[in-house]
């Protein structure tokens, strides 16, 4: 059961460190899921171009989400360490 705490406090650190991660996975499991459902009623549509479109719909979400985190995390590095390192050695 250790190993399980120590796996789950390893995510929610990892998820802290990185918040677009859980979104762009939760973003891709909604997406399937919803087009899953949504097949019943997909009309003339051809299956392989219904899971195509579902394919391509979950990765686009998920490439904006790491695009998005990593525009989160460049303006975390460069711009807000420097600012606050700079406001550190003006107070001193």
């Amino acid at each position: 059961m250790s190993d399980y705490e120590e796996n789950d406090s390893k995510f929610w650190r990892k998820a802290k460190e990185n918040p677009f991660v859980p979104v762009g996975m939760a973003g891709f499991f909604a997406i399937v899921g919803y087009r899953l459902l949504k097949m019943k009623s997909r009309g003339d549509t051809k299956m392989s171009v219904h899971l195509i479109h579902m394919r391509v719909a979950a990765q686009g979400f998920v490439v904006g989400a790491m695009t998005l985190g990593v525009v989160y995390t460049m303006y975390r590095d460069y711009y807000l360490k420097p600012r606050q390192q700079e406001k550190a050695v003006e107070h001193k």
